[in-house]
């Protein structure tokens, strides 16, 4: 299951994670988002182990959501050693998604 990522708990769970991290924005209002939701949590399963998933409600972490400049929803960015190393923005195919994260493993 993916985590909820929050501002508290951005830096230990995703800059500071040994692992690559990717981090799906969103909002309950969204619905493009909710149509991601399922293919985020499906990668999650896929990726237990491997990799760190995450979800950040833009709307309740909107300090996390400006710092990397959030405008559009669904975004997914993924993150390595604490660094952005790839981005999606919309709603992709849990293959590109699979692919772009496995890439970074």
């Amino acid at each position: 299951m993916a985590l909820e990522i929050t501002d508290s708990s951005f830096q230990d769970t995703v800059l500071k994670s040994e692992k690559p991290v990717l981090v799906d924005f969103w909002a309950v209002w969204c619905g493009p988002c909710r149509t991601l939701g399922p293919i985020i949590e499906e990668v999650a399963s896929d990726f237990e182990g491997k990799a760190v998933v995450g979800k950040v409600d833009v709307d309740n972490n909107q300090e996390i959501s400006m710092q990397y400049g959030i405008r559009n929803i669904p975004t997914v960015l993924i993150f390595k050693n604490g660094e952005v190393v790839d981005k999606l923005v919309g709603v992709a195919p849990k293959e590109v998604i699979a692919e772009k994260l496995s890439a970074h493993l």
